[in-house]
């Protein structure tokens, strides 16, 4: 079992979504895919510690007042681990954006961004940012094609 965060910072004034194009690291399970930020949270951090700080790390921002939107699981995505993961936006942020290890990050229009090479299940679920409902989703993949999902709005 992996817990895992998903930040998308969004520059409302630009209409912008800083998206993340995965092509830098060698056998990455996303390579080539077009994501948000974050990743694995740490052993005693909670999920608002783990989105800052991977945002951190992987743009150079400092993001404040994450908020969260919605909960995801993900059975078995890498063959081998069922990945929790936490949804997150950010609109306040300071900082410059750094050359990230991860890939290349880069501003995107918001109309934009479903038309990135993205997972199946995100053009889904990036939809549901915009609502102000929570949510609780699965979303089954097999070799890296979407099979099913499925949502609850709270």
């Amino acid at each position: 079992m992996k817990l895992a965060t998903l930040c998308y910072v969004i520059d409302n004034e630009k209409k912008q979504t800083l998206m993340l194009h995965r092509v830098k690291k060698e056998n990455d399970m996303h390579k080539g895919k077009w994501n948000g930020l974050g990743g694995k949270l740490e052993k005693g951090e909670t999920p608002e510690e783990c989105v800052i700080r991977e945002v951190k790390e992987e743009s150079g921002l400092i993001i404040k007042k994450p908020r969260m939107h919605g909960f995801i699981t993900f059975p078995l995505f890498d063959g081998t681990n069922d990945w929790y993961v936490f949804l997150f936006t950010a609109s306040n942020y300071s900082g410059k954006l750094i050359d990230s290890r991860e890939g290349n990050l880069q501003w995107v229009p918001n109309k934009k961004v479903s038309t990135l090479d993205l997972w199946e299940g995100d053009k889904i679920f990036l939809k549901w940012l915009y609502e102000e409902k929570f949510f609780s989703a699965k979303f089954v993949y097999k070799d890296g094609k979407l099979i099913s999902h499925s949502v609850n709005f709270y």
